[in-house]
C-alpha cells in the first residue's frame, strides 16, 4: 500500500459557534460573492499540517527538503510573521522526488502532537510558555509515543502511515493511518492503542476497487467524519466522505468529490473540504484544486484555483487557512 501514499506525497511536490448562525447561511448570504483569498505566510518548505489556537496564531509542520533532516514545526504570528520552534525532524525523498516526514497536528490543553509519518512517532511538545523568538528546539528532545509499530503489528505489514488526527468523546485522539486505511484510537488516560474503523475501498463498477486512502479527520459531537484520496488512476467525482460512529461502523456521508486531502468542520459542524486538483491522466493540473462545503444532500463549490491544497484549519466562524504545500505557502480565506 505504500506505493499510494507515495504518489499522494509525489503530487504534492511537482468557526467557534456564533449564535445560531450556519456556515450555510454565511455561504448564501455572500452570493455571488467569492470568498477573499490572499497569501497569510510565504517561504515555508513543503508546508502540511495547520493547526490554530485560541489567539489565531498559527502552528504549522513543514515535511523538509528530503535532502536532510530539516523539518520543522513553525510558529506564525496573526500577522503572517514565521518563526522556527522546533527543528531536525527526519525528512526523506524517494527517488521520483516524494517528500516524506512531519504530517498534520493537533492542539489539546497547550500540547501540540504531531504525526511523523515516516518514523510512524507521535511527537509531544507543551506550548504554554513558548514566546516568539524564543531558541528552537530539536525534535530528538521532545517526548515521542511509537505508533507505527502498533499498525504494522496488527496488520501484519511493514507499511504505515499515521497522517492526520482529531479528538474524540473522552478525549481520546484518533489517528488515520493513510497506508494500513485505518482509524486508530490512543486512549487519553492511558495512552493504550487500538484499532477503531477501517476505511472501505471504493466500488467501482465494471472496474477494479479504488483504495480509500484517508487524509483527514473530524468529529462533529456525535460521529467521525473521514475524507479519502482516491487511488490511482485518479478518477474524478469518485471520492468519498466516510461517516463513523461511535461503535466504529462506517457508511457514506457523502460521494461525488474529487481527490480529497483535508477536511474541517463549519460553524454548523457541517464539513469543508479540500479537493486536490484535476487528473489528466498524465498529471495534476495547477491551481485546479477547489474547497467545498458538504452537506448530507450536496456539494458546493465554495473556491477555486487552489494549488495542491493540501490542509485546511478554520479560525473563527469565516475565516479558514489552506496549506498549498507545493507553493510554500499558507493562504488566507474569508468569507
Amino acid at each position: 500500500m505504500h506505493h499510494k501514499i507515495t504518489c499522494l506525497f509525489l503530487l504534492i511536490l511537482l468557526i467557534s459557534t456564533t449564535g445560531c448562525e450556519e456556515f450555510y447561511d454565511i455561504v448564501d448570504e455572500l452570493k455571488p460573492k467569492p470568498p477573499k483569498s490572499k497569501a497569510f505566510a510565504t517561504g515555508l518548505t513543503a508546508p502540511l499540517g495547520v493547526e490554530s489556537d485560541a489567539l489565531g496564531q498559527l502552528w504549522v509542520t513543514e515535511a523538509g527538503t528530503g535532502q536532510t533532516n530539516d523539518g520543522q514545526l513553525s510558529f506564525i504570528t496573526p500577522q503572517g510573521e514565521v518563526y522556527p520552534v522546533v527543528q531536525g525532524f527526519t525528512s526523506e525523498a524517494s527517488p521520483e522526488g516524494a517528500i516524506f516526514g512531519l504530517n498534520h497536528l493537533l492542539l489539546k490543553d497547550n500540547v501540540l502532537y504531531m504525526l511523523h509519518g515516516v518514523e510512524g512517532k507521535l511527537y509531544k511538545l507543551n506550548i504554554s510558555a513558548y514566546q516568539p523568538g524564543d531558541k528552537p528546539r530539536k525534535a530528538a528532545d521532545l517526548e515521542v509515543e511509537d505508533i507505527g509499530s502498533f499498525v504494522k503489528d496488527y496488520f501484519k505489514t511493514e507499511e504505515t502511515d499515521i497522517f492526520n488526527l482529531t479528538v474524540g468523546p473522552e478525549g481520546d485522539i484518533y489517528i488515520v493511518d493513510a497506508a494500513a486505511n485505518a482509524v486508530i484510537r490512543r486512549d487519553a488516560k492511558s495512552g493504550k492503542l487500538s484499532v477503531f474503523a477501517t476505511i472501505p475501498p471504493i466500488e467501482i463498477p465494471d472496474g477494479e476497487d479504488l483504495q480509500a486512502v484517508p487524509t483527514g479527520i473530524v468529529f462533529d459531537g456525535e460521529k467521525f467524519l473521514v475524507c479519502t484520496f482516491t487511488g490511482y488512476p485518479y478518477p474524478a467525482k469518485k471520492a468519498t466522505i466516510y461517516q463513523i460512529d461511535l461503535a466504529g461502523n462506517t457508511t457514506v456521508y457523502q460521494s461525488g468529490l474529487s481527490i480529497l486531502t483535508d477536511i474541517e468542520l463549519g460553524v454548523d459542524q457541517k464539513p469543508v473540504v479540500l479537493e486536490y486538483g484535476t487528473w489528466t491522466g498524465e498529471s495534476f493540473i495547477p491551481n485546479s484544486g477547489r474547497m467545498v462545503f458538504s452537506t448530507p444532500n450536496k456539494n458546493i463549490p465554495l473556491l477555486s484555483k487552489l494549488n495542491f491544497p493540501n490542509s485546511i484549519e478554520r479560525f473563527g466562524s469565516k475565516t479558514f487557512f489552506i496549506a498549498q504545500t507545493f507553493d510554500g505557502e499558507i493562504k488566507k480565506v474569508t468569507f
